[in-house]
């Protein structure tokens, strides 16, 4: 009997360990499909940026199964990682999390939210681009504000000033508000505290990024520190195709 017993286990034990060896192999083949869906990826959206966009990009997929989310039609996560990006000429380190990313490029990703890390030399090259700052404007990165020396014209006299400003972010535009000043040439004499005061009442300096971003990219925050600003990037309706991506914004005259 007790042999009979045995002999009844037999197949459930081969059953037993081929079950195993199929999530094993499972996986295996999931963990190659995800690698080839990574380099893939990759490759696709380096054909897709934009002319102006440079530097090599590391696609994670994140989630469970690759197989059960591709059958599904949906990726849970994609992370990009971009380290040494150059937008038209500006570096940049670019961290990008996409969720809910359907397989058809047609719909909308769910939500993207992404990081965008300057250097203070880059910002400096970002500020003049823009054409928005006066073009002796400098720029120094400090904790949560920013140094910002420059110049303004006083009847015939150039008055140099620097001035402490805090960073804003809203919609395409980033912005650089002075809040303290202090005139340093070209007024003689004269009283600067009427200078000083238009100074600090003056519009915001107003960097808009907008063509180096896709059409409906916004900015949300960002965060300045001796090393570098941190911008803040999100989106809601971009698509993952080659007109969504290489269809840049505009900034208004």
């Amino acid at each position: 009997m007790a042999k009979c017993k045995r002999r009844g286990l037999v197949p459930l034990i081969i059953l037993g360990t081929l079950a195993v060896l199929l999530v094993v192999a499972f996986f295996l083949v999931d963990s190659g499909l995800r690698a080839f869906a990574q380099d893939r990826a990759e490759t696709e959206i380096s054909k897709r940026m934009p002319a102006s966009v440079t530097g090599d990009i590391t696609v994670t997929i994140g989630g469970t199964s690759v197989i059960a989310q591709f059958i599904g039609g949906n990726f849970d996560e994609v992370e990009l990682t971009a380290p040494k990006l150059t937008v038209d000429g500006v570096p940049a380190s670019v961290h990008v999390i996409a969720r809910d990313v359907s397989t058809n490029t047609a719909k909308a990703i769910g939500s993207l939210s992404a990081t965008l890390d300057l250097d203070e030399a880059a910002l400096n090259q970002l500020v003049q681009a823009s054409g928005s700052a006066p073009a002796d404007a400098v720029l120094t990165l400090g904790d949560d504000d920013v140094a910002l020396t420059a110049s303004v014209k006083l009847f015939e006299f150039d008055v140099g000033y620097s001035a402490t400003a805090t960073a804003g972010a809203a919609g395409d535009t980033l912005n650089f508000t002075p809040t303290e000043a202090t005139v340093t040439s070209g007024v003689g004499d004269i009283d600067a505290t009427p200078l000083v005061n238009l100074i600090l009442q003056q519009a915001p300096i107003g960097v808009c990024v907008a063509s180096y971003l896709p059409e409906g990219v916004e900015l949300s925050d960002v965060d300045i520190s001796p090393e570098r600003a941190r911008v803040t990037l999100e989106s809601s309706t971009l698509r993952l195709t080659v007109q969504s991506l290489t269809t840049l914004g505009s900034c208004a005259d």
